[in-house]
């Protein structure tokens, strides 16, 4: 092959990269105001959330009585909670009795109220606004409110009791209806933001669906059962998560109600109740920062397992 065929039939050499340009001045002004807004919020997260995160984990592993110089105990803590201390078997079993007690009512009550919520009837605006109304009020101040209508002598709830022939109910003196009194104002307060959460999934099926199984033959019930449900079942599982977080992380209006000791024979001994007592009661640090990681574990976990499941059933469907 000659020189020239050679240079006919050799590539062409590959084109020189385009120089990179460089951004103007006005994309660096904006990337740096941007940088400037977000520092605050970074620089809190950092402070609030990170730092006391790091902070907690740190001391699970050491003994500390706020006061004194930490002292490192290794995996203490965590062997004393799991195998030696047996108030923790009853806040466990008082937290998931919290918890069932918690979620039922509230997603089966939620369910029931954005259905009828979601209908359009006159002055149904009205009745949303009164339902959200919890949504506003503070967690503390709702429970001294329900402390003085729970009060066994002189409560507005035993008071109406009465009318009816009905004698006084203990309801934050008895163990177990100290923890019926608090699983009803838990519910009472949840019940408005899973509302508003399956409202908004239920908004969103389509009412060709409805009237194709009106058409059908389908009554209401089968309607809701066999369309809305299936097809709210991801703010559904939404909602079941946020309950089980909210009713493991309990802590304000279970104090308000029977006191930080636990109420009546402990019976709303829960975890929030347990590591709030030994962190500022017995002033064991350490021991209630082993307690708190122990619950994120959990919830971590079951979180996780929400994720896992909800993919799969995207994924197959």
């Amino acid at each position: 092959m000659t020189a020239t065929e050679k240079t006919v039939h050799a590539k062409p050499p590959p084109p020189e990269p385009a120089p990179a340009r460089r951004p103007s001045e006005l994309a660096v002004r904006r990337a740096r105001a941007a940088r400037l807004f977000i520092a605050p919020n970074l620089l809190a997260v950092l402070i609030f959330l990170l730092f006391p995160l790091g902070f907690s984990f740190y001391l699970s592993f050491q003994e500390w009585d706020l006061f004194g110089p930490i002292r490192f105990t290794g995996l203490t803590n965590f062997r004393r909670l799991l195998t030696a201390d047996p108030l923790f078997a009853i806040a466990l079993r008082n937290t998931i009795v919290f918890t069932l007690g918690t979620l039922l009512p509230t997603v089966a009550i939620s369910l029931v109220v954005a259905a009828a919520l979601n209908r359009r009837i006159k002055g149904i605006t009205f009745f949303r606004a009164v339902m959200f109304l919890p949504l506003a009020v503070s967690s503390v101040v709702m429970a001294v409110i329900w402390r003085f209508v729970f009060d066994t002598n002189n409560g507005l709830l035993n008071t109406m009791l009465g009318w009816a022939g009905i004698g006084p109910v203990p309801w934050l003196v008895d163990p177990w209806w100290a923890m019926v009194s608090v699983c009803l104002v838990t519910t009472w307060k949840s019940v408005p933001f899973a509302t508003v959460v399956l409202l908004a999934a239920m908004q969103g099926v389509p009412d060709e669906l409805y009237e194709a199984a009106e058409i059908d033959g389908a009554g209401a019930v089968r309607r809701f059962l066999s369309i809305t449900v299936p097809l709210i079942r991801g703010a559904l599982s939404f909602v079941l998560v946020v309950s089980i977080i909210n009713a493991v992380q309990a802590f304000d209006q279970i104090y308000v109600l029977t006191g930080g000791h636990g109420g009546p024979e402990t019976g709303t001994y829960v975890l929030g109740i347990m590591i709030f007592q030994n962190a500022f009661a017995f002033g064991d640090a350490g021991y209630a920062s082993a307690i708190a990681w122990l619950v994120f574990v959990v919830l971590l976990a079951l979180t996780g397992a929400h994720v896992w499941f909800s993919r799969k059933n995207a994924a197959e469907s």
